[in-house]
């Protein structure tokens, strides 16, 4: 450009190259548009012309070649460049053509989705990596069911320790009471407790939980993620802008008060409407979502606890007794939806205990009476007899030590052993003369 300028200024060609300190025949290269800027004279033949067929062909038959892949076919045909000479000239020629197959949906044409105000909830699983080990959930990820009205946005989560048929029941009871209400439609994807990938037909369990609460339930066809899209960008959220700044020292009932703050936080974001520019919440109030039945599906959540040495157990922020031989063992927990007590069970399933449940998070401990006069039995045989020695008791040397030390030492006095023949003669005189 600065050359160009500087010719229509009537500079000669000599003036311009010792004001750009460029060669003369550089400077009338440009000027004859010889040379372009930025595209430099390759110095010799293109080696890598002889195998941009293939390499076109190769990657039109499969736009996922790995580029190593082309590498180790190309090297035996007698291409002498390096690997990353041959991502370079892919990348230059712009030779790997885009799979519209995979696109991803941005990247392909979009439909407007519309959704009538109670007409569908979303939901899907969120993972949540590297969950507080006080929440005794005994893995490495917890997860959050996520539940989206479609027309409005707002959102609710629940979290839980499984994403198993029960768990997923459970959670849904407990988002669709913080929802307020049922939709006409509920949409998942493939998810297998959800749908039997074989017959292409519900879960049994299921189908009975989405009769139960008159919901039809809709799965997702195969690569079709874009159907749930409300539910798949409130995951985004929920996973950036709430689980990543969780604090380690709460509680999983503290962590779940935290998740439906935060959820309700979201309800005043902005939304476009039919009228405009809205909020969330505003979307809400024409949702009419249907009541809830007066009757919980029955549904069983069961997992597994570990007996502390106390014989207690942990169970939604409380602790439970159970019989003292299972102190330090595992047992199974077992909770039916609606009812107000638990039933812990051995591991081969023989129910051992039942507690009436206290509300969820007081901290409280529930001991049965029988358990409490068992463990005392048993932790009083257990003990040894007598006081136990404290750390820094003065316990200095007895008489036996003394004697023996002297012994040792050679100071001890000969020792003198008197018998007594009192004992002979009183028994001479009792027994009978022989005659």
């Amino acid at each position: 450009m600065d050359i160009h300028a500087l010719k229509r200024q009537g500079f000669t060609i000599s003036e311009i190259a010792r004001r750009t300190n460029h060669d003369r025949k550089t400077i009338r290269a440009y000027l004859n548009g010889q040379r372009e800027p930025g595209v430099r004279e390759s110095a010799g033949p293109d080696a890598f012309e002889p195998f941009v067929d293939y390499v076109i062909a190769r990657l039109t038959e499969d736009p996922h070649l790995w580029a190593i892949t082309l590498f180790d076919e190309l090297v035996p045909l007698g291409f002498t460049g390096s690997y990353p000479t041959l991502t370079r000239q892919i990348r230059v020629r712009g030779l790997r053509p885009a799979c519209t197959a995979c696109a991803h949906v941005t990247k392909r044409a979009n439909a407007v989705i519309e959704h009538p105000p109670g007409e569908e909830t979303q939901f899907d699983w969120v993972e949540m990596p590297d969950p507080p080990e006080q929440w005794g959930f005994g893995r490495k990820t917890a997860y959050v069911l996520v539940g989206s009205l479609a027309h409005s946005g707002v959102w609710r989560g629940v979290i839980s320790p499984s994403m198993d048929t029960p768990h997923l029941l459970a959670a849904m009871t407990t988002l669709l009471a913080l929802q307020g209400g049922l939709t006409r439609v509920w949409r998942f994807d493939r998810m297998r407790t959800v749908l039997d990938h074989t017959s292409g037909d519900l879960v049994p369990q299921f189908a009975a939980f989405a009769k139960h609460h008159g919901v039809t339930a809709v799965v997702c066809r195969p690569r079709s993620g874009n159907r749930k899209g409300v539910v798949e960008k409130n995951n985004h959220t929920a996973a950036q802008r709430w689980w990543r700044t969780l604090p380690d020292e709460l509680t999983l009932e503290q962590a779940q008060a935290s998740l439906n703050a935060f959820a309700a936080g979201q309800d005043d974001r902005r939304r476009e409407g039919e009228l405009g520019t809205t909020t969330a919440s505003a979307l809400f109030v024409n949702e009419r979502l249907r009541p809830l039945p007066a009757m919980v599906f029955p549904v069983i959540v069961t997992e597994e606890r570990t007996a502390t040495r106390q014989a207690l157990i942990d169970w939604r922020g409380n602790r439970y007794s159970v019989p003292p031989e299972l102190a330090a063992a595992k047992v199974t927990v077992s909770q039916r939806l609606g009812a107000d007590n638990i039933d812990i069970a051995t591991i081969s399933g023989a129910v051992i205990a039942r507690h009436r449940l206290a509300q969820p998070g007081l901290g409280i401990t529930v001991r049965d009476t029988g358990h409490v006069t068992a463990l005392e039995a048993v932790a009083m045989a257990s003990a040894p007899p007598g006081r136990p020695h404290r750390r820094k008791e003065r316990i200095p040397p007895g008489a036996a030590a003394r004697q023996a030390a002297a012994v040792l030492a050679g100071t001890a006095a000969p020792s003198t052993t008197v018998i007594s023949l009192a004992a002979y003669e009183q028994a001479a005189k009792n027994r009978n003369t022989l005659r």
